[in-house]
């Protein structure tokens, strides 16, 4: 899976920043016969997981059709950053035969301004879609892909370690009231360190390796959650730069304020999403951001009475991956309509039961849908009995059981990353100032904001 959180361009800029380009939406007279290949990254859900379940489906389907065509899964290997690499270069270029592409919610508008995706029919994203994530799927007002699954910010917590504390009211899932509330109770595990496990050392871990996506999307959430307003913003409707140094003032002061040393783990600077989920399942850390596929992997080695899960303090940064129709594709009717086919609600459903978090509001809250094309939860890799794999726990539909109450809300009240085609110098331009904050002596915020501020106008057409 290409990771929103999560994983996105940090490096070259790539493709232009003109007009949406690509074919208008309309299909070729007869699609050439043969084999749909979707390219993506891994899927977490493990070898034989729901994206190949999904894909198994959809070729029964045409195999009873006698349609010609079957899809292919080709999952790319690196880094995501390596990944969007791979993927601009065999479009570009013409060197690798995608029809369907799997793309990070953040590389849909270079992929379009550089008309490497087709235009898509307004009807594949209906209003089913959640609101949030469908805005992900456009650029210029054009549609260029459809959501498959979407990733939000969450904050995981150790009950256990807050009960042991004395903190009486541990149910954070409906809000924590904020980051002051978050640091108030690190403070409180703190104090009773002798009560705790002697793995304990600090408050919290998050993602804030500068050589990634992880202090981007850290820094983008600190930002939207000072600018109390949901007009948050660093660029406008065309890409480019509208910030000024006070918005950046004001939100490298609250990422700093969240990452003081007083109640971060000391390896979150060079930590990603894997070193994170280690550390706090380990006990190191009584809190963690990070994203919904952590609720899964987390109840394996966690019981459920150790483990919560609520909304992050602030505002959260909306990830996921869109399917996009490559310009070249010599089969783009059958792509688009194997597009349609792994979007759809069932489907969608199916994506949460998995673990991913869905991008239709009606997996969480039609209780009379169901998914039909998949093993039952717990079952995505084969297994030698009908024992489930899995401890993830589920509401009485199936369901995760902080789907509907947690992740749902979550995902209508995420923010995106600034959405312009030349977001990998946006990332890196950004995470390389924000970087300066970390160290022993570290300049001043107002000298960081100014600087980030002559950069970003350097990076970026200026608004």
């Amino acid at each position: 899976m290409l990771l929103a959180v999560l994983l996105t361009a940090g490096c070259d800029a790539g493709g232009a920043a003109g007009p949406g380009g690509g074919q208008s939406g309309a299909t070729p007279a007869a699609d050439q016969p043969g084999d749909i290949v979707l390219a993506s990254g891994r899927d977490v859900t493990g070898k034989g997981g729901i994206r190949q379940q999904l894909i198994d489906e959809w070729n029964q389907e045409q195999q009873g059709k006698g349609s010609g065509h079957r899809a292919r899964l080709v999952e790319l290997p690196g880094s995501a950053d390596q990944q969007r690499s791979q993927l601009l270069g065999a479009l570009q270029s013409g060197s690798a035969e995608y029809d369907v592409v799997n793309l990070d919610v953040t590389w849909v508008p270079e992929f379009a301004a550089a008309g490497l995706v087709q235009q898509l029919p307004d009807k594949l994203v209906d209003s089913d879609v959640i609101k949030s994530v469908a805005a992900t799927a456009r650029w210029g007002d054009k549609l260029y892909a459809v959501p498959f699954n979407s990733d939000v910010g969450l904050l995981f917590y150790r009950l256990d370690y807050l009960q042991s504390a004395g903190v009486t009211e541990t149910d954070l899932s409906k809000g924590t009231g904020g980051w002051p509330v978050v640091q108030q109770l690190i403070r409180a595990l703190d104090a009773a360190r002798k009560k705790l496990p002697e793995a304990y050392e600090k408050g919290w871990t998050s993602q804030l390796d500068a050589s990634y996506e992880g202090l981007t999307v850290n820094g983008i959430e600190a930002f939207a959650s000072a600018s109390g307003s949901d007009g948050f913003t660093l660029t406008d409707k065309e890409g480019r730069y509208a910030g000024s140094v006070d918005d950046l003032k004001a939100g490298l002061d609250e990422l700093r304020n969240r990452t003081e040393a007083a109640y971060t783990l000391p390896d979150a600077a060079q930590s990603d999403e894997a070193d994170t989920l280690t550390d706090f399942a380990a006990g190191r850390t009584g809190f963690l951001r990070h994203w919904p596929y952590a609720y899964r992997t987390l109840h394996q080695s966690l019981p459920e009475q150790n483990l919560g899960v609520a909304p992050l303090p602030g505002r959260a940064v909306l990830g996921g991956q869109n399917l996009a129709v490559a310009t070249g594709s010599k089969r783009s009717s059958a792509a688009a309509q194997l597009v349609e086919f792994l979007t759809g609600k069932e489907n969608e459903r199916c994506l949460l039961d998995a673990g991913f978090a869905a991008t239709r509001t009606s997996a969480y809250v039609d209780d009379k849908l169901t998914c039909k094309a998949a093993k039952p939860p717990g079952q995505a890799t084969a297994a030698p009995t009908s024992e489930r794999t899995d401890h993830m726990p589920r509401d009485v539909y199936g369901r995760p059981r902080y789907a509907r109450g947690t992740l749902l809300p979550a995902l209508e009240n995420a923010v995106q990353r600034p959405r312009t085609p030349l977001y990998g110098a946006f990332s890196q331009t950004f995470t390389a100032q924000l970087a300066r904050l970390q160290g022993d002596k570290p300049p001043s915020v107002a000298e960081i904001a100014k600087k980030l501020h002559e950069e970003l106008k350097k990076a970026l057409p200026r608004g």
